[in-house]
């Protein structure tokens, strides 16, 4: 279970990102959060494996203070946690197999990823992982050779080599047309159901929510606003809509 208390995040610019968020999710859920730009969305996700450090308040896995851990200990909760980005953050000039692989880092000695050394059971398991997101044939093409969709599914592929138990997706379809955001999301869904894997996915596209969210949290100006279900999304009433869009939004086709 993974239990989100009171937490803030402040810029060094003054900037409060997250003002007393708490919530909690349930192994096994997917969760989907939701807010306008700016809203703290992403702040969120890169505070829970502390890519962002939080300014108050503590984010506990299974009973483990990830805000409490020293640096050993974040490299080894960080096993269990994969992400997957918006912007993807691969290596363009380097192998699919070799980016897929560098999700394994956490298991290895530190000093092997100067030479991108992995053992051959990680290369097998990268294989796999390439398997599962229709990639394989693709292992030793450059990353940058890639679609815009074919790089996410590399982004999950080395989320999934770490063997997580928790999986957070930064806006993963933003850059993508509505077919491959299908895509991308019935692979994050099938992780879930299949797998049990726990999913925080932030999303703009309130269709996508309604279809693939169990749980639902909005965040406006930091704060949180909102916790439903994807099926409460569906029955939103106008006034729950402008709480997390504002006065001034208007929901299309109702």
């Amino acid at each position: 279970m993974l239990k989100v208390e009171h937490l803030t995040k402040v810029y060094g610019t003054g900037t409060v990102a997250l003002q007393d968020v708490s919530f909690e999710v349930e192994d096994g859920e997917f969760l989907v959060i939701i807010g306008l730009s700016g809203s703290g969305k992403s702040t969120l996700l890169r505070s829970i494996n502390r890519l962002i450090e939080p300014t108050e308040g503590r984010i506990l896995w299974n009973d483990v203070d990830i805000t409490a851990l020293d640096e050993a200990g974040l490299r080894r909760i960080r096993r269990e946690i994969g992400f997957v980005f918006q912007e993807f953050n691969l290596v363009e000039r380097l192998p699919v197999l070799t980016n897929v692989l560098t999700g394994r880092l956490g298991y290895v000695p530190p000093w092997w990823s100067l030479f991108y050394y992995f053992p051959a059971q990680d290369r097998r398991r990268a294989l796999d992982a390439l398997e599962q997101v229709g990639l394989a044939d693709r292992a030793h093409h450059r990353a940058s050779e890639l679609s815009g969709g074919q790089k996410q599914r590399v982004g999950i592929a080395r989320a999934l080599v770490q063997n997580p138990k928790m999986l957070l997706a930064d806006e993963p379809v933003a850059s993508l047309d509505p077919v491959l955001a299908h895509s991308i999301m019935g692979y994050l869904e099938r992780l879930n159901q299949e797998r049990g894997i726990t999913i925080l996915c932030s999303l703009h596209y309130l269709d996508l929510v309604q279809r693939y969210a169990t749980r639902v949290i909005g965040l406006r100006n930091g704060r949180l606003v909102f916790e439903g279900t994807g099926d409460d999304i569906r029955h939103m009433t106008d006034e729950e809509f402008k709480q997390i869009y504002g006065e001034e939004a208007q929901r299309l086709g109702g």
